[in-house]
């Protein structure tokens, strides 16, 4: 594989809605309207939401950088700091159900990102305590491809051979990483 192919594979695995079709399929028209749905929630924030994005715009955080209501495949994450592979929910209630929540969390866990949920209460009545709780997951060593294997081989519903931890052992052994680029 050229390595010009290789780094285009890699661009679109660390930066998945740069095309949704090959990382997330995630079809353009879609992908248009979660971005006009997260410029209506950027607009019309949340209380609770407008108060920690206080706390963390500008890199207020410890420098961390982080974007509000950014689409992220099929999700918009209320905020996401790219360089860490956070991602920090405030679920209040205009917020989905908890099956939803979960499934949205298992598909941003199986690419490595990292999601932490807060209800709209503590940001509301701990604001200095959620924010210790972000600094400290963003302090943490994290190995996004780690992160990414655990959840494959952590599978709700593994098969009982574990043919799914082979495959994943088999494709690091040819070099051949989760999201699919040669190393």
């Amino acid at each position: 594989m050229s390595t010009r192919k290789t780094l285009a594979l890699r661009t679109q695995a660390e930066r998945p809605d740069t095309d949704p079709r090959q990382s997330w399929g995630v079809s353009p028209a879609r992908l248009e309207r979660l971005r006009d749905h997260a410029r209506q929630m950027r607009r019309n924030p949340t209380e609770p939401e407008r108060v920690l994005w206080e706390r963390l715009q500008g890199q207020k955080l410890a420098g961390f950088k982080f974007e509000r209501h950014k689409v992220i495949g099929s999700t918009i994450a209320d905020f996401a700091c790219e360089a860490r592979w956070l991602t920090v929910e405030v679920d209040g209630d205009a917020h989905d159900t908890p099956a939803i929540d979960a499934q949205r969390d298992r598909k941003l866990i199986e690419v490595g990102i990292r999601v932490l949920r807060f209800t709209s209460e503590q940001v509301m009545q701990d604001l200095d305590g959620v924010c210790e709780a972000i600094l400290l997951e963003l302090e943490k060593p994290f190995d996004r491809r780690q992160a990414a294997r655990q959840a494959a081989l952590s599978h709700p519903n593994p098969s009982p051979e574990g043919e799914g931890a082979e495959e994943i052992e088999a494709r690091e052994l040819q070099g051949i990483s989760l999201d699919r680029s040669v190393e």
